[in-house]
């Protein structure tokens, strides 16, 4: 059996190493490194993929939140509501732009904001929404817009985790993670579900007025060269990576087909365990493209739980083992139990689009094996 990973990125990139190259060796052949026509043909791809009409390519997903957030021309001290399990690159950002980011506690059951713990934290300073995608499956939309449509509020989604997740609207109508709020984000990590092979982010909006700002931004502020009419930033999508993801998206849906047979089989396999392991429960709202398989057990079981495995060969990780309201950089008096609770037991387990039949089922025997 060859060696579990919790992404087997080397798997991936053989299946498709000749597209890779030939894509890579087009980028080399006309030496456009910077803005290179495959910049624009992948971010038209993409926005065809979304139903997104605009998209804004850049750095990486912690500046697409920050070109985001500045496009919205806030003010120093208005507030950012964003979930206190999650990762920091929202929290940052908002405070490098001295906004104050204001923490709220997600559902117990997806990991998501929580639209209750949104309304009770709202204020005449509050001016963002920012839901995160989280593990893969989208956050509960339709009462996050009624909430901002209520209070005039805008709606950035952080969407790096959830790439390709559908969001399905009581009517019947389906929109794509990161295309329902005023601005969505995401990152192409090599590890996310649509990685290039560096770093790489993205923006998209439905709005011509946005999609000026985002660009401007992104671009030092100039809409002509030389000719800077607002403060930017440098942030851009280099040309080769935008030819590989061009090649990688055309795989996204297949990569999410792959990522769910495995936490199907991980979930037949732990049904047996529950309670004591509570393997993650899919929202019915949205599709769960799992960036993450991420299940819970007791706390005090967790440390043992994992170098039983790492013993086995078998990685884990926890995604996070602090909330962000109880970080040193960002410490906040709040109560938010269920997010102090998913820091202290979840785990995630391997998953990923290459993972084998073999594979899987040893993890699963040995996981049972752990709880029996």
């Amino acid at each position: 059996m060859q060696k579990i990973s919790m992404v087997d990125l080397r798997n991936q990139y053989v299946k498709i190493e000749q597209e890779i190259q030939e894509a890579i060796q087009g980028v080399l052949a006309h030496t456009i490194f910077i803005n290179g026509p495959e910049v624009r043909a992948f971010s038209q791809d993409l926005g065809n993929y979304l139903g997104a009409n605009h998209i804004i390519p850049c750095a990486n997903g912690t500046d697409a939140l920050q070109i985001a957030l500045m496009s919205l021309e806030l003010e120093p001290g208005d507030e950012v509501i964003i979930p206190a399990f999650n990762y920091v690159a929202l929290a940052e950002v908002a405070v490098l732009l001295k906004l104050k980011p204001v923490f709220v506690d997600v559902d117990p059951d997806y990991f998501t904001i929580n639209p209750k713990s949104i309304l009770e934290n709202i204020t005449s300073k509050t001016k963002v929404i920012a839901p995160v995608h989280l593990f893969g499956q989208c956050a509960p939309m339709k009462e996050i817009k009624e909430i901002a449509q209520k209070h005039g509020l805008h709606v950035i989604e952080d969407n790096a985790q959830a790439i390709g997740a559908v969001y399905e609207w009581e009517n019947g109508t389906k929109s794509h993670a990161g295309t329902i709020g005023d601005i969505g984000t995401t990152s192409f990590f090599p590890s996310k579900n649509l990685g290039c092979y560096g770093d790489g982010g993205a923006i998209s909006t439905q709005s011509v007025d946005l999609f000026e700002k985002l660009k401007m931004i992104a671009n030092h502020g100039q809409k002509i060269k030389y000719i800077h009419d607002v403060v930017g930033v440098n942030s851009r999508l280099d040309t080769l990576q935008a030819a590989i993801l061009k090649v990688k998206l055309a795989y996204l849906d297949h990569y999410s087909d792959a990522r769910r047979a495995v936490a199907d089989a991980y979930d037949k396999a732990f049904a047996p365990l529950a309670p004591i392991v509570k393997t993650p429960k899919r929202a019915p709202y949205s599709s769960h493209v799992f960036h993450q398989y991420t299940m819970q057990i007791p706390a005090e079981k967790r440390e043992e739980f994992r170098a039983y495995l790492a013993a086995k060969d078998i990685p884990t990780m926890v995604y996070y083992p602090i909330a962000l309201h109880n970080q040193k950089a960002y410490t906040q008096s709040v109560n938010l139990p269920v997010s102090e609770l998913l820091a202290e037991s979840v785990v995630s387990l391997p998953i990923s689009t290459e993972m084998t039949d073999e594979q899987v089922a040893y993890i699963c025997q040995h996981v049972v094996g752990f709880f029996e």
